[in-house]
């Protein structure tokens, strides 16, 4: 199993010799490479069983990084990223030369962040390079918002996980595609619609968050599942319908009393969207491991991080 610390220098070595680390940030863990390293990077896939085809986003410490990643950088994405990095907000941009076609998946564009968590911050600045990083999980299921969830899953195929704690926001990234002076979203996440049209204009029609040749991570329609079976909708005419001992149930606030008290959880007793955002990966890994049938969940409100959360939802319940 993989040795979980607090060890920059140890992290730093195992990234330097282009092997994986596991890394927290304030959105999930992420499983870190050398984003120059085309050989660290292809480990990143064998480790997840990741798709070729779905692109890696590419971390970095500081707006002044940005172009030894992005070959152009519009005024749009420096006003955004003053406003929002470090952060949860990854912005797709045109690739500078030297990253790997592998991290891009083949695109001539590159998702870039800047991590909002003082330990991987402190990790990229010791580094003389940026780091490739998707969700430190196997591709497809629930990404990990702990070390222990990490160590549960990839343990046994990584070396080291920089222990950081517990995630803050709990689910991923937002994602803006900036070409000239559009933007466009292509994964609802961790940053707020209403936040986000506070600095730029964004149109209901520049909102796409699916495709099957995805442009950015978290667009294929499967995605962040549970291995349950998961249903979404209204949870008391789903009772109906099913055994309700053999079923678990996420919510926002409401409990279910003809059903088993372990078997169900509330997302936020108080109805705060962001701490239901945060606890919303957990749930699912929570009754993912319960002796149940199916997982029942209801949308959230669509407003704020309801969104981002009903976003993960449905993919985590489509059905194909």
């Amino acid at each position: 199993m993989a040795d979980i610390g607090r060890d920059l220098q140890q992290a730093a070595s195992y990234l330097t010799q282009g092997e994986l680390v596991a890394i927290p940030t304030e959105t999930v863990y992420g499983l870190a490479a050398n984003a120059f390293d085309e050989a660290a990077v292809v480990k990143i896939f064998e480790a997840k069983n990741r798709p070729a085809f779905d692109p890696l986003i590419v971390h970095t410490h500081s707006v002044s990084e940005i172009s030894n990643i992005a070959r152009e950088v519009p005024d749009v994405a420096y006003k955004l990223a003053e406003r929002f990095w470090p952060g949860p907000l990854t912005l797709i941009l045109p690739k500078a030369e030297h990253i790997p076609l592998l991290v891009t998946s083949g695109h001539d564009s590159v998702g870039v962040r800047i991590p909002r968590h003082p330990l991987t911050l402190e990790l990229l600045r010791q580094l003389p390079f940026p780091v490739a990083a998707p969700s430190a999980n196997p591709f497809g299921y629930v990404s990990p918002t702990t070390a222990q969830h990490v160590q549960d899953q990839l343990g046994e195929r990584i070396p080291y996980i920089l222990d950081g704690g517990a995630c803050e926001v709990g689910i991923e990234s937002t994602i803006l595609r900036i070409e000239g002076d559009e933007v466009e979203v292509l994964r609802l996440g961790g940053l707020a619609l209403e936040e986000l049209q506070e600095v730029v204009h964004i149109s209901k029609a520049r909102i796409k968050t699916s495709a099957s040749n995805p442009a950015a991570p978290g667009m294929l329609s499967s995605h962040y599942s549970p291995r349950k079976k998961m249903l979404l909708g209204s949870i008391p005419e789903n009772l109906q319908k099913v055994d309700p001992g053999r079923v678990g149930v996420i919510s926002l606030q409401q409990s279910f009393p003809e059903v088993p008290r372990e078997q169900q959880i509330q997302l936020s007793t108080s109805g705060d969207l962001s701490e239901a955002a945060r606890n919303l990966f957990s749930a699912l890994r929570t009754l993912d491991a319960q002796p149940i049938d199916l997982i029942l969940a209801e949308p959230m409100p669509e407003s704020g991080l309801g969104l981002a959360i009903n976003d993960r939802l449905q993919r985590a319940s489509f059905q194909g």
